[in-house]
């Protein structure tokens, strides 16, 4: 047993550290891009050919003049959209694990429909709204954009995980007088902390990812990472490519902190659900 034992972790560590190897691998190849070291297909076998230098870095800025303030635009409005998300999507799927109905597991999966909805089903009758509204090519719409698009899933998340919580500690402080805002303050809140901590980044980077909602949302005049990254690999612009992979290195130092800084708290992100 203790034989079988060892040799199960022993193949589920070679198993782990082979998926980690194949996902680093265009994070790595990104990299060396970025500091000059590109493929020559041509050698046998194929090796890494240049020189080490920082400069592409540099010329980022020369490349992409607004690059800093696009950098700026994508974290303010992933992190408003994120609270924005939660703040709404917290009461919908509280009331959604409380209530008791024939449809409560079906809407609950309703939810989990519409997040794997393609984003253009949300992106055309939004992009008409937000036109309708002036909010078009505004910091305002973009948030309300990004928030939408990644509600219902916010939701779905939320739910299974509010379902989970025992309703007595609920009921023990409706006794004691609170009212719905007293027992979500005090107690409902409190026992999901962790869970819309994680919520909340895992809906920042997926915000911050974002690319067909700010295109067609923006028509130039504000812009986020992902869709100035685009500007990279236009035919109007000649490709650089140790300038685009460094572009595209800087853009992901802000999630990469993000995602170390609260490791501990994305920990506690599961999809949990109480349908079966």
């Amino acid at each position: 047993m203790r034989t079988q034992r060892r040799l199960d972790r022993i193949a589920k560590a070679v198993l782990l550290a082979g998926a980690i190897g194949l996902f680093l691998v265009p994070l790595v190849w990104t990299l060396l891009a970025s500091l000059g070291l590109q493929p020559d297909n041509s050698a046998q076998p194929p090796t890494f050919v240049g020189t080490l230098t920082l400069d592409h870095f540099l010329e980022v800025g020369v490349a992409e003049p607004a690059f800093w303030q696009e950098v700026g635009t994508s974290t303010a409005s992933a992190a408003c959209a994120a609270l924005l998300t939660i703040t709404v999507a917290f009461p919908a799927s509280y009331g959604l694990a409380r209530s008791r109905f024939a449809g409560e597991r079906l809407l609950a999966q309703g939810f989990l429909m519409f997040a794997s909805l393609p984003a253009m089903a949300y992106v055309i009758p939004l992009s008409d709204l937000m036109r309708r509204v002036h909010l078009a090519d505004s910091f305002v719409g973009l948030v309300l954009t990004e928030a939408a698009v990644t509600a219902p899933l916010a939701v779905y998340v939320l739910h299974g995980s509010l379902a989970q919580l025992s309703p007595e500690w609920e009921e023990a402080a409706r006794l004691e007088g609170a009212g719905l805002a007293g027992v979500l303050r005090r107690v409902v809140i409190p026992l999901s902390a962790g869970m819309l901590g994680a919520t909340a980044i895992i809906l920042l980077v997926l915000d911050w990812n974002l690319l067909l909602a700010p295109l067609v949302l923006t028509n130039g005049g504000l812009k986020t990472i992902p869709v100035a990254l685009t500007d990279f690999f236009t035919f109007e612009r000649e490709l650089e490519w140790p300038t685009a992979a460094a572009a595209l290195a800087i853009s992901l130092i802000p999630v990469a902190v993000l995602v170390a800084a609260f490791s501990r708290v994305l920990n506690r992100f599961e999809l949990a659900s109480s349908i079966d």
